[in-house]
């Protein structure tokens, strides 16, 4: 196993080099605010035996969370994505993507994650001329690490060890977790990353186990070219070194922070065809390249976007949006939520930003959706959560600009595969002050302590209407017969001769 800790920190914020203490394998320091991102690589033969199974039958396999807590991201961990669980698989032949092994150690894992195979739940990622590296998506939204947090903590842990529990606590606060897993590098990546906040500066290595450490700030190192970030701070092996050595160094960089903020309401009244309405607050973050806003939603199965609709030209125009770039498919128009085994659908559109618009003023965007019927309950509503979308701006660089693997890259977010490579994602941040990064909407549904004189009324109806039948077919009947002639026995044998 190899790990990595990476405190990313501002500027204003950085910690004087003298602070920091080796000795023993352990470095320490004063509290430091910044953001923690932890790192750990396992190969395949350090894994349980159940999850080395799960592994050996996946081409690649990567799960993304992040958590509908609003937190602040400091450069370079920029890259956005909608809150709740995300999951991108390629199975590694048919009968791995019909088995149900994944979504069991998902449930185990995760808790309640409600999918039965991938073939069944997951949908289909388009492989066009700018492809997903994945061949299937699963979304679901989860608002905590808890299920996960008290799993891994009964496998690593042993009961009375602290030091264990109290290092893996921090999944209870995560801001987001990664797990990658591809077969060409046969190594489970997992990182936890928290919110910027003070943290404690205490770091020990385990024997047979490299440590590495990162006390890390942005900066701005000399020839930096456009699309790099520059990163000044100190490094350390644990174990191997003595001190911590000052670094400074620059890497391209897909994911950058565009000025501004975005929020998102849903429009009164609700009904059952909902709008949200996006409000943002960002300029052009280039203005000497192509920049276009996008906003890609990841929609639980009870709420769905209609793609014919979002296909017009002059009802885009209406809402100020330009295209549809990106839907999921298939999307069933009028299946109800309890009947769908798909997880719901993924959607990227490109917003069109109005010409007079301020920084200050900002400008709107409308995304209409439709609900579907679900299950009834004794209330007669339901109260469901639209997650926020991922708000960017996709700028492409110049000519010849090369995006290289770099130590902080987040790649298999849902809507990098559907750009370029020479793209740039400029993200809009969620305006401040918000609670949480998603909408509730209250959805009505049939009320079922309302509902039993339903079957009696229901089979009533049947019955009257099957009894008023059978009396039409017998006033029919005898009309019928009234009608006849009547003749003598005589007239009878004659017309027989």
């Amino acid at each position: 196993m190899r790990q990595r800790v990476t405190f990313i920190t501002k500027p204003a914020d950085a910690l004087d080099p003298d602070h920091v203490n080796i000795v023993d394998g352990t470095l320490s320091g004063p509290p430091i605010s910044a953001i923690r991102e932890d790192r750990l690589t396992f190969a395949l033969d350090e894994l349980p035996g159940g999850l080395q199974k799960i592994l050996s039958e996946s081409h690649e396999l990567h799960i993304r969370w992040s958590s509908p807590t609003p937190s602040e991201s400091v450069s370079p961990l920029l890259s956005r994505i909608p809150p709740g669980f995300h999951l991108f698989y390629t199975p590694r032949n048919a009968s791995a993507a019909e088995s149900e092994s994944l979504c069991l150690a998902l449930r185990n894992l995760f808790g309640d994650i409600n999918c039965r195979t991938p073939k069944h739940s997951f949908t289909s990622l388009e492989q066009g001329r700018f492809s997903h590296a994945t061949s299937s998506q699963y979304f679901q939204q989860l608002d905590s690490l808890a299920h996960f947090s008290d799993h891994v903590k009964k496998v690593f842990c042993l009961p009375d060890d602290a030091a264990c529990i109290a290092e893996l606590a921090r999944l209870d606060d995560a801001a987001s977790l990664d797990i990658s897993y591809d077969t060409i590098s046969h190594a489970l990546k997992l990182t936890v990353t928290s919110p910027y906040k003070r943290q404690e500066m205490y770091i020990t290595s385990t024997p047979g186990h490299r440590t590495e450490v990162g006390i890390l700030a942005e900066d701005n190192p000399p020839n930096l070219e456009p699309y790099e970030i520059g990163i000044s701070g100190l490094l350390a092996v644990l174990g191997q070194d003595s001190k911590a050595s000052p670094t400074l160094f620059s890497f391209p960089s897909r994911h950058r922070q565009a000025q501004g903020a975005f929020d998102v309401r849903l429009l009164e009244p609700t009904g059952l065809h909902p709008t949200l309405q996006i409000r943002i607050s960002s300029e052009r973050p280039l203005e000497d390249s192509s920049c276009s806003p996008h906003a890609y939603f990841t929609l639980p199965r009870y709420i769905f976007p209609d793609k014919y609709q979002l296909s017009d030209d002059l009802f885009l125009a209406s809402k100020n949006l330009t295209a549809l770039r990106y839907i999921s498919q298939p999307v069933d128009l009028e299946a109800p939520e309890y009947v769908m085994n798909l997880w719901g659908s993924a959607m990227l559109l490109e917003l069109s930003p109005q010409p007079d618009h301020t920084l200050q003023k900002g400008w709107t965007a409308e995304v209409p959706l439709h609900l579907r019927y679900m299950s009834p309950n004794e209330s007669g509503y339901r109260n469901k959560s639209i997650p926020y979308p991922a708000v960017f701006w996709a700028c492409h660089a110049e000519e010849g600009t090369k995006f290289p693997t770099n130590p902080f890259e987040r790649v298999n977010l849902g809507y990098d595969g559907l750009f370029g490579p020479r793209t740039v994602f400029f993200h809009v941040p969620a305006a401040p002050g918000l609670e949480k990064l998603q909408n509730t909407i209250t959805i009505p549904v049939l009320d079922a302590d309302k509902t039993g004189w339903v079957n009696t009324g229901t089979a009533t109806a049947i019955l009257l209407g099957f009894t008023w039948i059978l009396w039409k077919l017998y006033v029919s009947y005898t009309q019928q017969n009234s009608k006849r002639p009547v003749t003598s026995k005589a007239a009878e044998e004659k017309k027989r001769k």
